[in-house]
């Protein structure tokens, strides 16, 4: 049974980089044809994708959060990490890791979605 934990900070000050990592078990993320993803869902609104990081170490990110945005790995770690550059009160989100079993399909497994607030 695979599983993603995340762990990070809940609270992040504004102008920070909010950091945010999900542990997996029960699979490799170096597995091919899996990718894994970063969503968000702000209060009130839809789930915002945010990002993923392949099989092969390559990631894609949103065009509207490119900037701010890197997804990292560890695979000794079975981990991928989400870095959000300068923050601001409207990337308040619920926070979810997710994986793809293959590009354009359903998620399969998520993590158990991280409250982030900025705020000072």
């Amino acid at each position: 049974q695979v599983q993603l934990q995340q762990s990070g900070p809940g609270l992040v000050k504004p102008s920070q980089t909010l950091s945010l990592t999900c542990t997996v078990s029960g699979g490799s993320i170096t597995t091919n044809y899996y990718y894994w993803s970063w969503i968000r869902q702000p209060p009130g609104k839809g789930l915002e994708w945010i990002g993923y990081i392949d099989d092969s170490g390559s990631t894609y990110y949103s065009p509207s959060l490119k900037s701010r945005t890197s997804i990292s790995r560890d695979t000794s770690k079975n981990q991928f990490t989400l870095h959000l550059t300068s923050v601001t009160p409207e990337d308040t989100a619920v926070y979810y890791c997710a994986r793809e079993r293959g590009y354009g399909s359903p998620y399969d497994y998520w993590g158990q979605g991280s409250q982030v607030t900025v705020s000072s």
